[in-house]
């Protein structure tokens, strides 16, 4: 349930061996960019004019993504495609420790199966609304970045948005096109221990709000 996701939602940077299954990364990647309206191609985050100008990265470990019982996603960074909902390979290999150094040395960067970088193309929105579609694009990768959070949350995973990295050594790492700007860097991964709060708890902690004073 939505208000279940918001409560239990939190930034979560320590995580289990553990690798995710396809089906859950596919689910977070729906989340972030995935149609849900298909005359105009409407997305799951809104975008101001629907403009568009995020394009979303997978940087994937060795043994972070599980297919099905017995094989794994290739490790390397890969370019997600909203419209067909699948994934194209950029780069081979666990880029991880690599992406970790230009998040400066950010364990979790490093220690999760799966980074999700965002970058943003900021031209999309600023020739259609000049100097303050800068304001736009960076209100679309919050929006983008809070559906990653609720639904890793309903999911059962953790994660936990980045924003220090170096911008052109993060581009070189997961092989971005020129003129998309990294925005976010967002792990994600099996929790070592999920936060969890009851509907009681937070009445009680608002009747007790309420009687001081």
């Amino acid at each position: 349930m939505v208000e279940e996701a918001i409560a239990w939602r939190r930034s979560l940077r320590d995580f289990t061996k553990d690798p995710i299954s396809i089906w859950k990364l596919s689910m977070i990647l729906w989340a972030a960019q995935g149609i849900t309206e298909f005359r105009y191609g409407f997305r799951a985050s809104p975008s101001a004019g629907a403009t568009y100008p995020l394009e979303v990265y997978v940087v994937v470990g060795e043994r972070g993504v599980k297919v099905n019982e017995t094989a794994y996603l290739p490790p390397g960074s890969y370019k997600y495609d909203c419209k067909r909902h699948t994934l194209t390979l950029v780069k081979e290999g666990d880029l991880r420790s690599e992406l970790a150094k230009a998040a400066l040395d950010q364990e979790w960067v490093r220690s999760a199966p799966v980074d999700i970088v965002i970058c943003a193309v900021y031209e999309r929105t600023t020739s259609v609304y000049g100097e303050r579609g800068y304001r736009y694009v960076y209100m679309e990768v919050g929006h983008v970045g809070q559906n990653i959070y609720l639904m890793a949350t309903a999911l059962n995973l953790g994660t936990v948005a980045v924003g220090a990295f170096y911008d052109d050594w993060v581009k070189n790492v997961v092989g971005a096109r020129e003129g998309e700007n990294p925005l976010y860097i967002m792990p994600v991964g099996v929790p070592v221990k999920p936060y969890r709060v009851s509907a009681e708890d937070i009445a009680s902690y608002y009747r007790r709000a309420r009687s001081v004073g």
